[in-house]
């Protein structure tokens, strides 16, 4: 008997200490997902005076073209711990030559994977909107993916991935109802080409691929280099057009010209 009684103040210490190093650790990991890459500065000036679109900076950032009321609207995943506003001088380019709402949500902890529905609110909030997109970067859009796979057919057009793939169990390998764009970087260290080729058969045979020559993982943001990466060999203005480009076709189903 008095063995018993020892033994249970020892276990009470180890549960003790077993709870003390959860609470560390889920401390340690909301630290972690709270600090997001933020927008380089530069770029994000530069797309908050551009004449062209209209940005609201907020919980849900808002890119429009300017005096326009778009028809067609996207709700586009950041990637892991990368802030929102990161996304907003890459998408501007895209929202000029396209005429799209583009709505960018803040996730928690910066991270899709905690809020993959978060596109069905904002959908349901713009009426307005006749025709969605869902899409993201690198995690994001992976998320963007799973959700989408829930949807029953005619609820959106199409996926949006940027250096990204869809998961398994997105199960739209074979959904003949949406249009998928996949953009990706030969020079990515993260979404490696072999990553986006392997994962090929998860998409709809006729969604369009395009790899850019020389693109990394980072410049599908203006957020700086990210470590893992490779260096990129194009510039970001040349990213930057070939992802414009890119959209043109896709969201306008013609050939860009610009």
């Amino acid at each position: 008997m008095a063995t018993g009684r020892r033994s249970r103040p020892h276990l009470r210490a180890v549960l003790l200490v077993l709870a003390a190093t959860l609470v560390v650790a889920v401390g340690a990991f909301v630290v972690w997902g709270s600090l997001a890459r933020p927008a380089e500065e530069a770029p994000l000036q530069a797309a908050l005076t551009d004449p062209a679109i209209e940005v609201v900076l907020g919980p849900v950032v808002e890119l429009r073209p300017a005096g326009s009321e778009p028809s067609r609207g996207v709700v586009f995943y950041p990637g892991a711990r990368v802030h929102r506003e990161a996304y907003v001088a890459t998408w501007a380019p895209i929202v000029a030559a396209t005429d799209t709402l583009v709505l960018i949500p803040r996730m928690p902890l910066n991270l899709a994977v905690f809020a993959r529905s978060r596109a069905e609110g904002l959908i349901a909030e713009t009426p307005e909107v006749e025709e969605w997109w869902v899409g993201g970067h690198s995690l994001g859009g992976a998320m963007a993916a799973s959700w989408l796979g829930e949807q029953p057919p005619g609820e959106v057009e199409g996926l949006l991935l940027w250096a990204s793939f869809a998961t398994a169990g997105a199960g739209l390998s074979d959904r003949d109802d949406l249009t998928v764009l996949s953009v990706s970087g030969s020079r990515d260290g993260l979404a490696t080409p072999e990553d986006v080729a392997e994962r090929r058969a998860l998409l709809p045979p006729d969604a369009l691929m395009i790899e850019v020559e020389g693109m990394n993982h980072a410049q599908f943001g203006r957020y700086g280099p990210q470590r893992g990466d490779l260096e990129p060999t194009i510039d970001g203005a040349e990213a930057q057009s070939a992802l414009t480009e890119a959209h043109v076709t896709a969201l306008l189903g013609v050939d860009a010209d610009l």
